[in-house]
């Protein structure tokens, strides 16, 4: 992650392949990181009133390869949330390299509902 600038977070593009989407083709990352989109640091201060997995079944992807926010991390957030745990080897786009398995787990958890 660089350091801020005008509010916004970027991650470095010499180590987004690594840290972001490790699996991926160089080409496909640097891609990606060129096309990535700023995130306010005032996001971070975010308050959520209600969360819907105080009242919702969830599920949770961990990416157990994942550079950018280290499994043990999400683990505990779906712990906490009671949610049904799918973990398997990929990086933070995980969404990217197993497209399939995203949408195979999106619609396992709709068809539970």
């Amino acid at each position: 992650m660089l350091p801020p600038q005008d509010g916004f977070l970027f991650l470095d593009r010499e180590q987004f392949h690594e840290s972001f989407a490790g699996e991926l083709p160089a080409d496909r990352a640097a891609f990606l990181a060129d096309a990535q989109v700023p995130w306010a640091v005032e996001a971070l201060a975010g308050v959520v009133g209600e969360p819907a997995w105080r009242v919702r079944p969830t599920w949770y992807l961990v990416a157990t390869d994942d550079r950018m926010i280290p499994p043990p991390a999400p683990r505990a957030m779906a712990e906490r949330a009671g949610a049904t745990v799918v973990e398997v080897p990929g990086s933070h786009a995980i969404y990217e390299s197993q497209p399939g398995l995203v949408a195979g787990l999106v619609k396992q958890a709709a068809a539970a509902l």
